[in-house]
Parts: structure tokens; C-alpha cells; sequence
């Protein structure tokens, strides 16, 4: 529910409880869910009868995709679910739920926004995730052509315009920040992710203009409620584009493009060289560079045939600038709360998305239309070993299900790194956890203190057996040639298949996240990346990361 919440995703929860008559009596598993659920969704309702179901299905339905989305609760009291009725017509007849409604933005606040993009001197565009969700590529693209302002996608903003669009200014995204003066959130919020609008990383005199579907959120931290635009993107940019009329952004003799495009250069150079190094055992670039090349090679990102499922700490972070999309909503990973264990279930809800259940491979789409292709989509996971363990046997599930989800699980024996990249050094360290008197080697490997860190997981472990004990394939990847290799075979199998890329340990060191400091220094990240999804970015853009450096 608090990631529903605080994504934004309409949920529908359905939910059992004790029967009313006991209720306050102590029955079996009773809780009072209405309260303890109510601060956490938008609605939370209790049907007091059978005849009353239609209509709490209705409005919770309605309340959760209305406005911003989020979740809905309904409990249903056991002599509820038990109850009989005498007849069908005993059920109002509801109509169909219509869409939900597109509000329009007042033209006074569109002539001042207009007129203040009109002045920039290093205007940018943040497409957010709530641009994906209001299907406004197509009014967007015509924005950014017409505009030609650079734009930067949030992580799951990725795919409503091309990654490969050339003002997308992610490859340079530090360099995009510090500089722009005038900023257009779509369907964005400055939260954590983008730094809260604040310095270092902003431009401290930037202004910034929140356009969104939910009129609490607009003025929040360094947005100013005087620019804030409350409506639909479909409407909106449109009407701001009216406004704009012929207008587009010319630099003059402003650096700010030619600073994005050396800032962009000088990432991609550096990220294409960690790529390069596939010494054993391999890096995240290197591992995830090859699995990108092949899969593009069976389907390319204009074909939008691939729907991509990320979460863990560098697996997330780095996967995210070396897989491109080029079409909205093919993309998740563990979002604004930074939830472990999603991605199994994401994986599962895509695949019943786009392409129903029971469908084989090469069979007509029978999702939601709108997106290139008609043949199904296939689903791809990203998976840090850490995450990957939260909810792995859910494998099982996709199994008996005929799913055929190709799984990648990134295996560097740890939460954010691992303690070693050999079994016997491995083995040291835990025969020093087991019994703290016998001391390794060399104990600052393990950290502060002698041993294996409360952060590891054991050496090598074979998650690709998770797929082989439920009918699926499993493979061991250790060479850029295995990973290939395993990836052409896991694509064609036409079952779930469990790829384990055993990679380096990684770096060590304490790990320390920006979020967590206090005071004026909180904008400064000191490095970490665990799992947030938008707190490693410092670190990969000055070399430590692997090809991350892209962000």
C-alpha cells in the first residue's frame, strides 16, 4: 500500500475480516483494518451487506484511478463473503466507469509560464513518471520539437520521449542540473530524487515550474506555488504550447548546450571504457553491457517489444543508463519508496498486462495497445542478488503460470558489495564470523570489524537451480561469452529462465547515503546508491560505478 501511495499507482485491495458479530470479541486474526489502513490510502470502506458490494467496488475503483492515483481498501467481514442472495436483481445495476476527467489549466497561469520559458537562458524539462501515466508522449514530443528544450526523464519517466532523442540531456545529468535556470516538471515531484530543487546539485536561482494532476503536491520544496500549474499533461502542454506559439529556445551565446553535450561526450567515453574491461570476475558494466547488446540484437528498442523490471542497489542504479527504451510504461523498478522485493511481482503483472495469461511466444498482444508491435512483450528482469531474494520464489509462480520472464540476477555475494571474489577467501571470512577468535588475513577487507559484514550474502549461491526445480531453465553466467550465451538461450526457451551473473564483490566501504544526513549538508551525497534509485548518481559520474556514469 506505501508503495502504491507513494508512486502514485491506482490499487484495488480486497481484504477479508473477522465476522461483525464478533468483532472487539477477540476472533481469529481480527483487526481493525478501516483504521489502521484509512491514514494510507485514499479510501477504506466495509460493505455492511451483500447489496452494498457493487457500489464500494465502484467508488474504490473510481477513488484509486481518479486524480492522482493510489490505493483503494475494501474489507469484506466474513458472514459478508458467506452471505446468499436470493436473486440477482437484488444487485444494482451499475454503468460502466467512465474515464477520468482531464482538467485544463487557467490562461493566466499559462501567459506567465509562457512568458517566463521565453527569457531563459538554460531552460529544462523533467519528465516524470505521471507524464507516462497520462499517455502524454505524443503532446510532449511535439513540446520538446517545437521548444527545443533538453529534457531529463526521472527513472521511470524513461521511454516517454526516445532515450535516444538528442536533447535528452540524461547522459549529462549533473551538468543539466547545475545549469538550468528555468525548469518544466512534468508529472514530477521534487522530492529525493531530484534532489529536492535544492543546491549543490540545482542551480541555486533556478525557478521551477510544477505542472500536476494533484494540486497538494504542486509548490512543494523548491517549487514555486506562484508557477504551479494544476491539470492533465494531455491538456496542458498542449494549451502552453498555444501559448508559446512559435517560439523556440535559442542558446545565443549562452554555453548551456554545448556544456550538455561535452558533459554527455565525456560520460559516454567513459562509460564505453568500463565496458571495454571484461577481466574476470566481470564488473556491473561489463556483465550488464553484454546482456544490453544482446538483447538489442534479438529485439531493438525502437521495436518496443521489451518490458524492463529492475530493482537492487548498483543492478537498479547502473542498468538504467545502459538499457535505453523508446516508448513509455516498459520500464519499472523499485520507485519513488525504494521498495526491495517488487520485482518479482512487477514481472508477473506486466507479463498478465501486455500479454494475458496463457499466451505463447510470437502470439498477438492482447494488452494495452498503444505501443509498437503487435507481437507480446517480453519481460526482463535486472535483479541485485539481495533484492532478487525478497521475493524468488515467486519464480514458481510464473512457472505454473507459463510465463516465460527472463530473469537476471547479478550476483556479487552482497547488499550494495560483497566481501570477496574468491570461495576460499570467502570461506576465511566466515570461518572468522562463526568463530570471532580466528582472525583473517587481512581484516580490513571485512570491514570495521573481523569477518564476514551483516550486509553479505554466501558466496556463489545458484539461484539458477530456482528455475530448474519448477520446470524452468537455469544458467550460470561468468564470462562475457556465458552471458551472451545465456541470454540468446534464456530469450528462446519459451519458459521462465534464471540467468546467475556471478560478478565482481565490488567496492567496499561504509555505506552512507545524502538522505541521511541532517543540516545544510543533506543535498550532499556522500556516495551509497543502495538501492535508492537516485542516490548513486554522484558516485558513478566520478568513475567508481561502472557505466552509470551515463545518468
Amino acid at each position: 500500500l506505501a508503495n502504491s501511495a507513494v508512486n502514485a499507482f491506482p490499487l484495488l485491495l480486497l481484504a477479508g475480516s473477522a465476522e461483525t458479530h464478533l468483532i472487539a470479541k477477540g476472533a481469529f486474526q481480527e483487526l481493525d483494518a478501516i483504521s489502521f489502513l484509512t491514514p494510507h490510502t485514499k479510501q477504506s470502506l466495509r460493505p455492511p451487506s451483500l447489496d452494498a458490494i457493487p457500489d464500494a467496488v465502484h467508488n474504490a475503483y473510481r477513488t484509486a484511478c481518479f486524480g492522482r492515483p493510489g490505493p483503494s481498501f475494501i474489507d469484506f467481514p466474513a458472514d459478508v463473503i458467506q452471505g446468499t442472495l436470493t436473486s440477482s436483481n437484488d444487485l444494482p445495476q451499475l454503468s460502466p466507469l467512465a474515464s477520468a476527467p482531464t482538467p485544463s489549466a487557467d490562461e493566466t497561469s499559462l501567459f506567465k509560464v509562457a512568458q517566463l520559458l521565453k527569457t531563459a537562458r538554460s531552460p529544462l524539462i523533467v519528465i516524470g513518471k505521471g507524464a507516462a501515466y497520462a499517455r502524454a508522449s505524443d503532446c510532449i514530443g511535439s513540446f520538446v520539437s517545437q521548444t527545443q528544450i533538453p529534457f531529463l526523464p526521472t527513472p521511470m519517466g524513461k521511454g516517454v520521449l526516445p532515450d535516444s532523442h538528442p536533447l535528452n540531456a540524461a547522459s549529462a545529468r549533473s551538468a543539466a542540473l547545475k545549469e538550468a535556470d528555468i525548469v518544466l516538471l512534468l508529472g514530477a515531484r521534487l522530492n529525493w530524487i531530484l534532489h529536492f530543487g535544492s543546491p549543490p546539485k540545482w542551480n541555486p536561482h533556478a525557478k521551477f515550474i510544477q505542472v500536476d494532476i494533484d494540486p497538494s503536491t504542486l509548490g512543494s520544496n523548491a517549487a514555486d506555488p506562484a508557477l504551479a500549474i494544476h491539470g492533465d499533461l494531455s491538456t496542458v502542454i498542449p494549451q502552453l504550447q498555444s501559448h508559446l506559439s512559435t517560439w523556440s529556445y535559442t542558446p545565443g551565446t549562452f554555453p548551456y548546450l554545448s556544456h550538455i553535450q561535452t558533459a554527455k561526450d565525456r560520460n559516454l567515453a567513459a562509460a564505453a571504457k568500463k565496458a571495454s574491461i571484461t577481466t574476470l570476475p566481470l564488473s556491473y558494466s561489463a556483465a550488464l553491457s553484454a546482456i544490453e547488446s544482446t538483447l538489442h540484437a534479438l529485439s531493438p528498442p525502437e521495436d518496443g517489444n521489451i518490458v524492463y523490471v529492475s530493482e537492487g542497489a548498483n543492478t537498479m542504479d547502473i542498468s538504467r543508463s545502459i538499457f535505453p527504451v523508446s516508448y513509455p510504461r516498459l520500464r519499472l523498478d523499485a520507485g519513488t519508496h525504494a521498495t526491495m522485493g517488487v520485482g518479482m511481482g512487477y514481472a508477473i503483472s506486466a507479463h498478465i498486462a501486455y500479454n494475458g495469461l496463457g499466451s505463447q511466444p510470437g502470439e498477438a498482444q492482447v494488452g494495452p495497445s498503444g505501443l509498437q508491435g503487435a507481437r507480446k512483450k517480453k519481460i526482463v528482469c535486472l535483479e541485485g542478488d539481495s533484492a532478487f531474494g525478497f521475493s524468488a520464489m515467486e519464480v514458481e509462480t510464473m512457472a505454473r503460470h507459463g510465463m516465460d520472464v527472463l530473469i537476471f540476477v547479478i550476483n556479487n555475494g552482497g547488499v550494495y558489495h560483497g566481501d570477496a571474489d574468491s570461495r576460499a577467501r570467502w570461506e576465511e571470512l566466515q570461518q572468522s564470523t562463526l568463530s570471532p577468535g580466528s582472525a583473517p588475513s587481512s581484516p580490513s577487507e571485512a570491514g570495521a570489524n573481523p569477518g564476514l559484514r551483516s550486509t553479505s550474502l554466501s558466496f556463489g549461491t545458484a539461484y539458477q537451480n530456482l528455475a530448474t526445480m519448477v520446470g524452468g531453465l537455469g544458467i550460470e553466467a561468468r564470462t562475457i561469452a556465458e552471458v551472451e550465451r545465456a541470454t540468446r538461450e534464456g530469450w528462446a526457451c519459451g519458459k521462465v529462465c534464471v540467468v546467475n551473473v556471478l560478478v565482481g564483490k565490488g567496492e567496499g566501504g561504509k555505506l552512507a547515503f545524502g538522505w541521511q544526513q541532517a543540516g545544510p549538508g543533506a543535498r550532499k551525497s556522500t556516495g551509497g546508491g543502495g538501492g535508492s534509485g537516485g542516490g548513486g548518481e554522484e558516485r558513478r559520474e566520478k568513475g567508481k560505478g561502472g557505466r552509470g556514469a551515463k545518468l
